[in-house]
């Protein structure tokens, strides 16, 4: 169902896309990367099986619409951590007062990755997972030692740079945490099957750990 989320200390909202199984305990929320939204075929995808799995999942837009005209221009916003992970917290917190019962984890791509770890570091014990795809946590920074939340880095093997860079932000979790490398896939999974890849290993992790 489609939602409105609250931003904090403005009278706007961000569109999302909720979709609560029956007898879920948990929720996905999901951060998407640059330039991308909640309509992203590949986030979609993730989170189709995530329900099929008994996970609810929300799918929002981190941007309004006035600032994704901005950022389409200037591309500003979309490197602008603190920002993003801003508005991952506001809606963690929309879901924590309308859905107490159920537990939360972060999915985040490319810069999202990022966002969901600096607000995982913001709320502790109350995320109880978070997987990252093609993300770039390094730039979440000093952030990534204050995470507690289990955390699975999954990047393709031809995504050179990209691997690096999580190789990097794995060496500064001090939580629970795992580097996925997919066998030939490239920095959006676009080959045959990885994407499905990428789904399996995140469902078995979020079984895990949500």
């Amino acid at each position: 169902m489609e939602v409105k989320i609250p931003i904090s200390h403005k009278k706007q909202t961000l569109p999302g896309l909720l979709e609560i199984p029956s007898n879920a305990k948990g929720i996905v929320l999901f951060a998407h990367g640059s330039g991308s939204s909640r309509l992203s075929p590949r986030n979609q995808y993730v989170a189709k099986s995530l329900q099929n799995s008994g996970i609810a999942t929300l799918l929002f837009d981190l941007l309004t619409v006035e600032e994704e005209a901005i950022d389409d221009q200037t591309a500003e916003l979309r490197f602008n951590i603190p920002f993003l992970a801003a508005r991952l917290s506001d809606a963690t917190r929309w879901i924590i007062k309308h859905y107490p019962n159920l537990t939360i984890g972060y999915f985040g791509a490319s810069t999202g990755a990022a966002a969901a770890l600096v607000a995982a570091a913001e709320f502790g014990s109350k995320i109880n997972a978070v997987v990252s795809r093609g993300g770039r946590p390094d730039l979440a920074k000093n952030a990534l030692s204050q995470v507690i939340s289990p955390t699975l880095l999954i990047v393709g093997s031809l995504d050179i740079t990209v691997i690096s860079l999580n190789e990097m932000a794995r060496d500064a979790l001090t939580c629970t945490k795992k580097l996925n490398i997919i066998e030939g896939a490239t920095h959006l999974f676009e080959e045959k099957g990885k994407m499905e890849a990428v789904t399996k290993a995140a469902l078995e992790w979020f079984n895990t750990y949500l």
